[in-house]
């Protein structure tokens, strides 16, 4: 190759963008289930599911996020399907905050040697288990920015989904598509996410005002989401990982009435919310 076309070749990967939405990944395995010689067929496994999620362009418009990914896979052991070796376990996923997936079971072949790579057309069930959950939190994380703005992160999981559910490593997918489902039908807990994190920007800012009204749009997205889908689970973590955060501004700023709308709102956290009103009541 002449100078000029080594040039050339160089600009193109310096000026080519990349997105990377994920910036700190911690992967854990627990394989204790699992032989020896199975242990060591999945010693690159981690560093490739790394790669897999740090090289994948995944959202174009949102190309700056850092979001940091936390993924447990708990290895329950390893079968012959036909000719290939698949291995079945459980995973956790996270966004370290109110971003948490727990997936009962899921089954996948893996070949040491091989790069994982996400195509929405050609269906491999470990890239395409990876990339629905990669596509979940994303949205959720886009959420935060944008009302309803994680939609097409959302669609593309619910694709993926239903690839995996007419293919030939079916396990899991009916859950996963329900579980898309669910969160982008979730308007109430969807805005009330947008509300919070658009207040407590108001609060560092100062705008106390501006950042009253937010919570008090929160709390109105929060009960709809109580009306339209009960107790379900990402509400629950949702006020679970926000309560002492949210007490402690409501205390320090003096807004009982929103401390106690809360409380009435999330009475697993009411323990929490009840010590704030009791310390506003001296």
């Amino acid at each position: 190759m002449g100078k000029l076309s080594c040039f050339i070749l160089s600009i193109f990967f310096i000026i080519t963008p990349t997105y990377a939405q994920f910036g700190s990944i911690k992967i854990n395995f627990d394989d204790r289930l699992l032989r020896s010689d199975e242990k060591h067929d999945l010693v690159n496994l981690k560093e490739d599911i790394r790669q897999f999620y740090v090289n994948t362009s995944w959202d174009k418009e949102y190309s700056d996020l850092e979001i940091p990914l936390h993924i447990q896979l708990v290895f329950e052991g390893a079968a012959a399907k036909g000719n290939v070796k698949t291995y079945l376990c459980k995973a956790l996923f996270s966004n370290g905050g109110e971003l948490r997936y727990f997936d009962k079971g899921v089954q996948f072949y893996y070949s040491p040697g091989s790069s994982l790579y996400f195509d929405l057309v050609l269906f491999e069930p470990l890239s395409a288990f990876l990339a629905f959950y990669a596509h979940l939190i994303l949205g959720g994380e886009i959420d935060t920015y944008d009302f309803k703005g994680g939609n097409a992160a959302y669609e593309i999981a619910r694709d993926i989904g239903l690839r995996g559910a007419s293919s030939d490593y079916q396990k899991g997918w009916g859950s996963r598509i329900s579980l898309v489902d669910d969160i982008s039908k979730n308007s109430g807990l969807r805005s009330a996410r947008l509300s919070y994190y658009i207040a407590t920007d108001l609060m560092k800012e100062g705008n106390i005002d501006k950042a009253v009204k937010e919570f008090n749009n929160m709390l109105d997205g929060l009960e709809q989401s109580y009306i339209e889908f009960r107790r379900e689970q990402s509400t629950q973590y949702f006020m679970k990982v926000h309560s002492e955060t949210l007490s402690k501004i409501f205390s320090r700023i003096g807004r009982k009435k929103l401390l106690v709308d809360l409380k009435q709102l999330d009475p697993d956290n009411n323990e929490t919310y009840q010590i704030y009103l009791d310390k506003m009541s001296k």
